[in-house]
């Protein structure tokens, strides 16, 4: 079923609104996290909010910001990818409604309106799982089987699960829920996702501008990930420190077996080239959690803090979200597909942010330099955000349809 154009472009396509919603997602969320840890080392702190600040950026982040241009991207090539029609406005819409009305609420739990934390949190299991039904009644309508779908649909079936566990934490329950939530997140949610979707689609882009070039794109490659991820999981959460050892020794390897074997040879366009740059950031982020396995085993845990998941977050999954998402706005608006300056701007300043995270537990003063890249994070991404934001709003470039 195709959707007639309205008069208000931003609805005539998932991504449109998925992605401007993201936008909007990822400018309050980095705002408010900017400013709490600017109030606090200037001594004139934001209102204390409904939950532990770090909380609340961290639930922002995995599971509305980064899940908003997931579920705009996936709403949008499910269809495409099992050659079914077009999904109907009403049913993007009600996932978007409910990741935008649930930072709106958090945003105002955040400054005080107290039953603004579980309304964010009901909205946002209701917009998820409003999502993960969408997406499934496809997977059942499809004839074959799009494993690249089915691995995306089950990322984000884990993730619905980790967003219940934040809330079941968020709402007085036990503490240990919430670590659940955060590792869930990450290797349950964002990491499965973003690998499915390159698996897919990096190979593929490569392929079509790339002479000579080889995809390689094994299914049983999908396998292996969701096992380590699993793998990496239980060890985490039930304190077996040689099972999450073995995980990520396995992520790693995967990682940079991986990455040699899609490397596109020779020239190739930036806005190609940038993928595999953002890619990069896989056997890093797993250096360092396999760096920190090593400490915990030798009676040092917690060495290095947050600094593996930031490589992860900030450096892979933040470049991935500016190289993807600009190669997606450049098509499907009708424009050349080319880096703008501005997503060259972003992307180049969260490397800068990136490394600056990752090293603030080892510098003087940590939370200075958090405050220093929140706030490095924000400014280099606004000039990109503000030009996605406006693009959505407009009719495509060439006067095509969506």
């Amino acid at each position: 079923m195709n959707t007639t154009p309205t008069r208000l472009p931003i609805l005539n396509a998932p991504h449109r609104l998925l992605f401007f919603i993201g936008v909007a997602n990822l400018g309050l969320a980095m705002g408010w996290w900017a400013l709490w840890l600017g109030g606090l080392q200037l001594g004139k702190p934001l209102p204390a909010p409904a939950l532990p600040a770090a909380w609340l950026h961290g639930l922002w982040m995995q599971y509305l910001v980064l899940p908003s241009f997931i579920f705009g991207f996936l709403l949008t090539v499910f269809p495409r990818w099992m050659g079914l029609p077009a999904l109907p406005r009403w049913q993007y819409a009600g996932v978007g409604g409910g990741l935008f009305g649930a930072q709106l609420a958090l945003l105002a739990a955040s400054v005080g309106w107290s039953a603004g934390l579980r309304l964010g949190l009901l909205l946002a299991i209701l917009g998820w799982g409003f999502g993960v039904w969408v997406l499934g009644r496809l997977l059942l309508q499809e004839r074959g089987r799009t494993w690249h779908a089915l691995s995306c649909w089950s990322g984000l079936l884990v993730g619905w699960l980790g967003l219940l566990a934040f809330a079941a934490a968020a709402v007085g329950g036990d503490i240990r829920w919430h670590a659940l939530s955060v590792s869930i997140g990450s290797f349950g949610l964002l990491l499965p996702v973003y690998a499915s979707v390159a698996h897919r689609m990096f190979p593929f882009f490569a392929g079509n501008v790339v002479p000579g070039y080889q995809a390689w794109r094994p299914p049983q490659w999908l396998a292996i990930l969701w096992g380590l991820c699993l793998l990496h999981l239980a060890g985490e959460n039930l304190q077996q420190p040689l099972a999450t050892l073995l995980a990520d020794t396995g992520l790693l390897l995967l990682s940079l077996y991986t990455l040699w074997r899609w490397w596109p040879r020779g020239p190739k366009p930036a806005l190609l080239a940038v993928l595999f740059y953002g890619l990069a950031w896989w056997p890093l982020a797993m250096l360092l959690y396999l760096l920190q396995d090593i400490a915990a085993l030798a009676g040092q845990p917690g060495w290095l803090e947050r600094a593996p998941l930031h490589a992860l977050a900030i450096g892979l999954f933040g470049s991935l979200l500016v190289a993807m998402v600009t190669r997606v706005t450049q098509g499907h608006s009708g424009r050349a597909l080319v880096m703008p300056l501005v997503a060259w701007i972003a992307l180049l300043g969260l490397q800068l942010v990136a490394v600056l995270r990752i090293l603030a537990p080892l510098l003087d003063d940590p939370w200075r330099w958090h405050a220093v890249a929140a706030a490095g994070w924000l400014l280099v991404l606004a000039p990109w955000l503000l030009r996605l934001a406006w693009i959505y709003c407009r009719p495509r470039a060439d006067g095509k349809p969506d």
